[in-house]
């Protein structure tokens, strides 16, 4: 039954919905450089150190995981942030949810004590989520490109430790 409630109500999804078209990014440039920025934030909370003498990476996350709540709350707060820009940059509510199921995942887990810690250098949700809204974004036709104009993928990154 339609009623003038379920027209307010529709309205208004349509109205929220506009508005997260209208604050989408505008140009290929803005997306770049919002991509780059969320990258940097993942690889900062993820994989920004190599314990030496292993193959183990660990980030800010996992330094973060070990104040108890507050850490914890934290990383959970930047990896909403990442999920609000990816929002932003149109991806769907699908990638959304699965976003924000590795998020939550991550900071429900990592406030289980020492475990939780450890589960925090092994699972890194802002590495997953990142990559999940790149396939999003390729899917729908943009490319992620470096500082100077080329695709990035395997060749890229070898192409530029060799050079």
């Amino acid at each position: 039954m339609y009623t003038a409630y379920t027209a307010r109500a529709s309205d208004r999804f349509s109205r929220s919905h506009e508005r997260a078209r209208q604050q989408a990014p505008a140009s290929h440039e803005d997306v770049q450089a919002t991509l780059a920025r969320l990258e940097t934030i993942a690889t900062v909370m993820d994989s920004a150190v190599r314990i030496p003498g292993t193959t183990i990476v660990m980030g800010v996350d996992a330094l973060l995981g070990l104040l108890p709540v507050v850490g914890d709350a934290i990383s959970g707060a930047i990896g909403s942030y990442l999920i609000w820009e990816a929002r932003r940059l149109g991806a769907s509510r699908v990638l959304i949810a699965r976003m924000a199921a590795n998020t939550t995942i991550d900071t429900v887990l990592g406030s289980i004590p020492v475990v939780g810690d450890v589960l925090d250098v092994f699972h890194k949700s802002n590495r997953k989520n990142i990559d999940l809204l790149k396939a999003h974004l390729e899917k729908h036709g943009v490319r992620p490109t470096g500082a100077n104009g080329k695709i990035i993928d395997a060749t890229y990154r070898a192409e530029t430790l060799r050079g």
